[in-house]
């Protein structure tokens, strides 16, 4: 396009400056004739217009959108939705302070293992212990329930200490074992 405004191979332009107001509004659009017609040639679309926030226009308006700089607890925050960690995070983070839900006592002799599909595992360090805390599993699972969200926590699995393992190397017989010390 000539310096003037016209276009390239026009000398003559209208006098009202109809024509002049479209190429201005045309390449304001980003849409010139020219341009547009070899776009055509090739197979590309022909650019659209600007769109609302919603669009993929490219930059950014006048309101904040995803492509704006966001905040490291923002996008801390999309990543574990995005990835689905939000139980599994609650869940830990309950591990983190078992000792202020269950109560300073229990939490010595019982601290929770694992947590799977509903199902909280807790260890006690002693048979006394683990029949005192299974007492206590439906308070348990109610106050867990009101921490993590209803539903949560469905089943909760009290486990006692494990007795010594008499198997010693690969091979073993077959039987009931030591009765005598512990029967």
């Amino acid at each position: 396009m000539p310096e003037d405004g016209s276009p390239a191979g026009d000398d003559a332009h209208e006098e009202d400056g109809l024509e002049l107001a479209r190429i201005i509004a045309r390449g304001l659009a980003g849409r010139t004739g020219p341009r547009r017609a070899r776009r055509a040639g090739r197979g590309e679309p022909p650019p659209s217009a600007p769109r609302g926030r919603s669009g993929s226009s490219g930059y950014s308006g006048a309101h904040p959108d995803e492509r704006d700089p966001q905040s490291l607890d923002t996008s801390i925050e999309r990543l574990v939705a995005s990835a689905g960690w939000d139980t599994d995070l609650r869940v830990h983070g309950v591990f983190a302070r078992w000792a202020g839900i269950v109560g300073h006592e229990v939490a010595e002799h019982c601290r929770p293992d694992s947590f799977e599909d509903g199902r909280l595992v807790v260890c006690c360090d002693s048979t006394a212990w683990a029949t005192q805390l299974q007492l206590l599993v439906a308070n348990l699972v109610g106050r867990l329930n009101e921490e993590l969200g209803e539903g949560t926590v469905t089943v909760v699995e009290v486990r006692g200490p494990h007795g010594p393992s008499w198997r010693k190397g690969r091979l073993r017989v077959k039987g009931r074992g030591p009765r005598d010390t512990y029967g």
